[in-house]
């Protein structure tokens, strides 16, 4: 009997996919996954009372000491507001709050949200974070959600870690953000890249190969709630409070790391239309599915279900 090379389990309120090109190692490969995203769950959950996230948020605008990996996973998200010029932004918090995503999504979902509003974003520069004394602050009112750039941060981390553990490639998934790490099957690692990544293989989408680096979908069809105003999704627009305005549906890059690949992907849905000459700038390969269902293909990515072109450098 051939032995399975991966495996899935629930994982910061999505599922973790971790595969393997040595199917022996996948138990040990396993294990280091789920240690790393324990780790994030309890440093960045926002529906966690005991996280270190929370205790930022509720600290009344003093300065909480923090993990290493909070703080690393807090300067991501500060990177990704400087790289995107505010597009992408840990202060969107309240607004989401605002929006109806006041607990976890599964409860969210299920139901609608009777009313809403909408909160102002402080903006990035407003969280105060301490490398030599291990804090941060942020001001009273203020609330962080890392959101996405936590997530593919972990997916980054996750892959390393099993990788070094069992001592063979890996790919990592957590809710779609993808992250290999060590050498790929020889026919790189087949991805179903779709609007949901929970979608069965014939759902509309496109199968390519994936070798180093990271892939990210941000998508406005999934994460999507009812509300009495109309639908809302938890892209949200610093500069309005409200949920991205919907241009596209689904955007896909790829890039050096997954952080990177999320980060462009979730500006993308931010910008619009404009997002296709920033991508073309960046050089990164990527796939954005409009509204009305057409795709556009940028700076590489296959039309034809072929390997994506090597990851780059780190986004700057």
């Amino acid at each position: 009997m051939k032995r399975e090379s991966r495996a899935s389990f629930p994982a910061l309120g999505s599922t973790a996919v971790v595969a393997v090109t040595d199917p022996s190692e996948l138990v040990r490969a396993r294990a280091s996954v789920e240690d790393v995203v324990s780790a994030f769950d309890h440093a960045c959950s926002r529906f966690r009372d005991d996280s270190e996230l929370s205790a930022v948020n509720g600290a009344g605008g003093t300065a909480v000491t923090v993990s290493e990996l909070f703080l690393d996973a807090v300067e991501a998200s500060l990177r990704a507001a400087r790289l995107t010029d505010g597009d992408v932004d840990p202060t969107v918090g309240e607004a989401l709050v605002a929006l109806g995503y006041d607990r976890d999504f599964a409860a969210v979902g299920a139901g609608k949200v009777a009313s809403v509003r909408v909160a102002a974003v402080p903006g990035w520069r407003t969280v105060e974070l301490d490398r030599d004394a291990g804090t941060i602050r942020v001001a009273r009112g203020v609330m962080l959600d890392l959101g996405a750039t936590a997530n593919a941060l972990a997916a980054d981390q996750a892959a390393a870690a099993a990788c070094q553990a069992a001592g063979c490639g890996v790919l990592v998934s957590l809710g779609g953000d993808i992250a290999v790490a060590g050498p790929a099957p020889s026919e790189g690692w087949d991805v179903r890249v779709t609007d949901d990544h929970r979608a069965e293989p014939s759902a509309a989408g496109q199968s390519i190969k994936l070798r180093t680096g990271g892939l990210a979908t941000s998508s406005t069809t999934v994460r999507r709630w009812e509300t009495g105003s109309g639908p809302a999704h938890h892209l949200v627009d610093p500069g309005t409070g409200r949920s991205a305005a919907s241009f596209w549906r689904t955007v896909s890059v790829t890039a050096g790391s997954c952080l990177d690949a999320n980060i462009a992907s979730t500006a993308s849905i931010i910008r619009g239309e404009r997002a296709l000459a920033w991508l073309r700038s960046l050089g990164l390969p990527s796939r954005l599915v409009g509204v009305d269902g057409t795709v556009r293909y940028v700076a590489g990515w296959p039309t034809d279900g072929d390997d994506l072109p090597a990851a780059g450098d780190a986004l700057r």
